[in-house]
């Protein structure tokens, strides 16, 4: 009875390692790369974005209130990002002058949300972000700038975007809202502003690609998803586990 009773304590102490061990297979796996899951659900690849930010003064992208938003400039990110996609910023050569030769991290951000320009002019949640000229700087530098009247003619608000005596700067206006409706909304960024960040070694280039874009425009079709499935997993890592702060950090560089 006695080797019966023995036998079963060891039964019951091999089932626990089995369970034991199986959680930590499970615990190990829990972290899977975005791009993979939905790759398994049969979805389009998410896209990752890069482009240099020439001019940082929290406009484009305007990173407060809980939200980065880019509602100006890049219109042509903004017509074709897609709710999960990667926006990143990095420095200028004058803004990465002042921290070294080599670009860095300005900001970088998911799309969590698209609005419409009258869907984000009408929004509860960012009426705090319409210019407010004579007030702080974070109110002067708001993006939300852009509605169009009943009959369909575009206003926009004296802002950055118009001439310093508040009237209309068709240039800009045409820049903003002739390619795209669209306004990118992000929960899930990190803007670093005046302090940028170095560029880590396992994202700055990948299996041959760089990640930061040298001169104007953008550049998204050289990355493909094993270049984005390391970026997030860097992100996720050192982010969203808590490794190091999200959100905004420091103020604009140009300030």
């Amino acid at each position: 009875m006695r080797l019966q009773l023995v036998g079963t304590a060891n039964q019951s102490s091999m089932q626990s390692v089995l369970q034991t061990q199986s959680m930590h297979m499970i615990l190990m796996e829990v972290f899977i790369p975005v791009g993979q899951i939905l790759k398994g659900m049969g979805a389009s690849m998410t896209k990752l974005f890069s482009y240099v930010v020439t001019r940082d003064y929290g406009f484009a992208p305007n990173p407060f209130h809980s939200y980065c938003t880019l509602a100006t400039c890049k219109p042509q990110i903004r017509k074709h990002a897609n709710v999960g996609d990667w926006v990143v910023g990095t420095t200028s050569v004058a803004i990465g002058s002042r921290h070294g030769s080599k670009p860095m991290l300005l900001y970088w951000m998911k799309v969590s949300e698209i609005l419409t320009f009258q869907q984000y002019w009408s929004d509860t949640r960012f009426q705090v972000k319409k210019p407010m000229l004579n007030g702080s700087k974070k109110m002067a530098y708001g993006d939300n700038i852009y509605h169009q009247t009943s009959s369909g003619v575009w206003m926009q608000s004296n802002s950055h975007h118009t001439y310093p005596d508040g009237s209309i700067n068709r240039e800009n206006l045409s820049t903003d809202t002739g390619q795209t409706n669209n306004v990118l909304i992000s929960n899930e960024f990190v803007y670093m502003g005046e302090n940028p960040l170095p560029i880590p070694p396992s994202v700055a280039n990948h299996q041959g690609v760089a990640l930061a874009k040298k001169g104007a425009g953008h550049k998204s079709s050289a990355f493909n998803a094993s270049f984005i499935s390391n970026f997030e997993n860097w992100h996720y890592n050192f982010y969203c586990l808590g490794n190091a702060p999200m959100g905004f950090q420091n103020k604009p560089s140009d300030w």
